[in-house]
C-alpha cells in the first residue's frame, strides 16, 4: 500500500522530462566584468560632471559670501545661510518675470506641440495637395535663414514687437519636430485610420481621436525640447520687447549679470543700510553671490520638469528618430 501511495505521489521520469527547465544564467567572464566595472565608472564620473556645475551654483549661493567671491567654496557649502534668496526674491520685476517666463513656457510649449503633432500627421497623408513640397519647404528652413533684421521688420510689421506673442506665435512650427513626430506616425499602424474611415470619420477625428491619443512618447519628447527652449530663451526679449512688464526670467538674469555690482549695493541698502548689516561679510551680497543665486532661481524650475517627462523622453527620440 506504501509502495502504491509513493508511486502515485512521485512523478514519473516522463513528467519531470516535459518540466520546463530553468534558463540558467551564463557565468560571466572576467574580462566581462572587468568591462562592465569601467563602464559604471566611466558613466558615473561622466555624470558627475555634468551635475557638478548644478551643485556648484547652489554650494555657492548658500555660503558665506565673502569666501564665495574669493572661489574658496568648491565641494560643500561653508558658512550656510539662505538670506541670499530672501534678498534676491525682493529683486524689482523678478516676480512678474518669473509670471512671463512661466506662461510664454506653458503657451508656447502646447502650441508647438500641437502644431508639430498636426503638421507631422499631416505630412504622412498622401492625399494632402502638395505634399512633398509643403514638406520639404518646411525642413529647408532648418538650414537657411533671413536674417535678423529681416526677420524683425516681419515681426515688427506683425506688430508683434512690445507684445507677448512674440513668444509665442514665431515658434509654433519647428521643423526639427515636425520630422520627429512624422517619423513616428509612419511607424504606426495604417490600418488604424483606414477603420476609423469605414465608421465615417474625417481626417481631423482621425488625427484628434485616432493617433493624437496614441502618440504620448512622441510629444512628451517635443514638449521636453519645447519647454527648455521656452524657458531659457532671452534673445527674443533683447530684441523685440523694451515693456518692462514683458521681460522674461532669462532676460533679467541676463542683466543682473551685467549689473551685479549695482544690485550687490542696492541689496545691501535695502538690506536696512546700518553699519552692522553691511558689516556682516557673510551675508552681506556681492557680484558673485547675485550672479549665483539668481542662476540657481532660474535653472532649478526646468531641471524639476525632466523626470515628469523622463519615462516618454527615451522611447519617444528613438521611434521618431528611426522609422520602423
Amino acid at each position: 500500500m506504501a509502495m502504491a501511495t509513493d508511486a502515485l505521489t512521485r512523478p514519473d521520469s516522463s513528467t519531470r522530462a516535459s518540466r520546463p527547465k530553468r534558463p540558467t544564467r551564463a557565468r560571466r567572464t572576467t574580462g566581462e566584468k572587468v568591462f562592465s566595472s569601467l563602464n559604471y565608472l566611466v558613466f558615473a564620473l561622466f555624470a558627475l560632471i555634468c551635475a557638478y556645475p548644478f551643485y556648484y551654483l547652489i554650494i555657492n549661493s548658500v555660503s558665506a559670501n565673502n569666501l564665495s567671491a574669493l572661489g574658496d567654496v568648491r565641494f560643500w557649502p561653508i558658512g550656510f545661510h539662505l538670506s541670499n534668496y530672501a534678498q534676491v526674491f525682493q529683486l524689482q520685476g523678478l516676480t512678474l518675470a518669473t509670471a512671463v517666463s512661466v506662461a510664454r513656457t506653458v503657451l508656447g510649449t502646447a502650441g508647438t506641440v500641437l502644431v508639430s503633432a498636426f503638421l507631422g500627421f499631416m505630412f504622412t497623408q498622401e492625399r494632402m495637395w502638395g505634399r512633398a513640397f509643403w514638406y520639404r519647404f518646411t525642413v529647408i528652413t532648418m538650414y537657411f535663414s533671413a536674417g535678423l533684421i529681416p526677420v524683425f521688420l516681419i515681426i515688427k510689421g506683425l506688430g508683434l514687437t512690445n507684445n507677448f506673442w512674440v513668444y509665442v506665435i514665431p515658434y509654433l512650427v519647428q521643423p526639427f519636430n515636425v520630422i520627429l513626430v512624422k517619423t513616428f506616425v509612419e511607424s504606426m499602424p495604417r490600418s488604424m485610420q483606414e477603420a476609423a474611415e469605414m465608421d465615417g470619420a474625417n481626417i481631423l477625428q482621425v488625427f484628434f481621436r485616432v493617433y493624437l491619443p496614441n502618440m504620448t512618447p512622441i510629444l512628451a519628447t517635443v514638449a521636453i525640447f519645447s519647454a527648455v527652449a521656452q524657458w531659457n530663451m532671452f534673445q527674443d526679449t533683447l530684441i523685440y520687447i523694451t515693456d518692462q512688464s514683458l521681460y522674461t526670467l532669462q532676460y533679467l538674469l541676463y542683466m543682473f549679470i551685467n549689473q551685479a555690482n549695482s544690485l550687490a549695493q542696492a541689496a545691501q541698502n535695502a538690506a536696512g543700510g546700518s553699519l552692522s548689516a553691511i558689516a556682516n561679510s557673510a551675508t552681506s551680497q556681492t557680484p558673485t553671490s547675485i550672479q549665483m543665486t539668481v542662476a540657481v532661481v532660474v535653472v532649478l524650475p526646468i531641471i524639476f520638469i525632466y523626470p515628469l517627462f523622463q519615462r516618454f523622453f527615451v522611447k519617444g527620440i528613438m521611434l521618431g528618430a528611426v522609422k520602423g
